[in-house]
């Protein structure tokens, strides 16, 4: 959504940072904005709507939703409550099923564990890593490094905007730097 000032974006060999969001969307890059960002005064069933906005003219509408129901049975449950009404952590899977609508190739996560009480961060980051081993790429910017790392199949340390630390999930929990600075273990 932000455009780089230098250097190119680019997604499956194509360049995308001149593209409007709309068609890096259509193009398979899903966003879960940070705080969810729900419309709060339509209905869980009129969000799930809105994520496919992009494609609302293909077929596929009924695969989408039994998804999203499947991965979420709250949200099936509660279809036709206000988004605004919801916890927090239900809003998160609303957000995350939204972007599931587009039938992403990636899914691009920003701080899903904000502001979610530990039972729903477990439940997310669960929902999550069943969505990677259902084939959708997922790219999470957590700063729950813990909880991150133990989804990742790769992690990377940002300071000041600059990848400090790249590798493995396992490489980078058991670098003493990261015990140190982010797990209080070492």
């Amino acid at each position: 959504m932000v455009r780089p000032a230098p250097g190119t974006v680019t997604f499956r060999g194509e360049p995308i940072h001149t593209l409007r969001t709309s068609e890096i969307v259509r193009r398979g890059i899903a966003p879960v904005p940070e705080a969810r960002r729900v419309f709060p005064r339509m209905t869980v069933l009129e969000n799930l709507e809105m994520g496919r906005y992009t494609r609302r003219r293909e077929p596929g509408w009924e695969t989408e939703l039994d998804r999203v129901f499947g991965l979420f049975p709250i949200l099936k449950e509660r279809r036709g409550q206000l988004a605004g009404t919801m916890s927090g952590g239900e809003q998160q899977m609303l957000a995350i099923g939204r972007a599931l609508m587009t039938n992403p190739k990636l899914l691009c996560m920003d701080e899903p564990s904000m502001g979610l009480s530990p039972g729903y961060v477990e439940q997310v980051f669960d929902i999550i890593k069943t969505i990677n081993q259902q084939g959708t790429t997922v790219f999470v910017v957590e700063q729950n490094v813990n909880m991150a790392l133990s989804i990742a199949n790769r992690g990377y340390v940002l300071q000041m905007g600059e990848v400090v630390l790249t590798g493995t999930a396992k490489e980078l929990l058991e670098n003493p730097l990261i015990q140190k600075a982010y797990l209080g273990t070492a």
